[in-house]
């Protein structure tokens, strides 16, 4: 289960550089997408913090304490991946890029508050785990070099769309109040 959440991390960073607008349609190297993936598991990490200090709501609470559940576990995971691969991690363009959509996202969040925060949230969840979803699917499987790395995204599948129903159930909650 970790593969595969670490195969669909590396799918949705890989997306969010060009769905950014980044000119660069060159694939990143093994150390480049290690780094990728720990910028974005960093970053998932750090916005589920933020929702559960500013968040009162209990669903947006347990949803923020598993996706850091599932970030921290993942944090080892890409360790793994990393020295199994014989890589170390290297910034690149699309990490850059990430970081700074995160910054601009935290900054926004934290002009939040209430059911404001909450459902920005909510709606940021939906959109990078769709994302997610949309990358494995249709750049990284047709993509992939690496059988093992191929298979991992291929049986991400289902955790991938279990996390976007989640999000997606939440985010429907917080618009009819309940």
């Amino acid at each position: 289960m970790k593969k595969m959440f670490l195969a669909a991390l590396i799918a949705a960073a890989l997306l969010l550089g060009p769905a950014a607008g980044q000119a660069n349609a060159q694939t990143p190297s093994d150390p480049q997408i290690a780094g990728i993936v720990q910028t974005a598991n960093q970053i998932d990490i750090n916005t589920a913090k933020l929702a559960l200090k500013k968040s009162s709501n209990s669903q947006v609470k347990d949803f923020a304490n598993q996706m850091i559940s599932d970030h921290t576990a993942l944090e080892k995971s890409v360790a793994d991946l990393a020295k199994k691969l014989g890589v170390t991690p290297e910034p690149s363009a699309t990490s850059k890029q990430l970081k700074q959509q995160a910054t601009e996202e935290n900054r926004k969040l934290r002009s939040l508050s209430g059911k404001a925060f909450d459902q920005e949230y909510a709606s940021h969840e939906v959109a990078f785990h769709q994302t997610v979803i949309d990358a494995a699917t249709n750049t990284l499987i047709p993509d992939a070099k690496n059988a093992e790395l191929k298979s991992a995204i291929q049986g991400a599948a289902p955790l991938l769309q279990g996390h976007l129903e989640h999000a997606k159930q939440l985010e429907q909650s917080l618009k009819s109040g309940s």
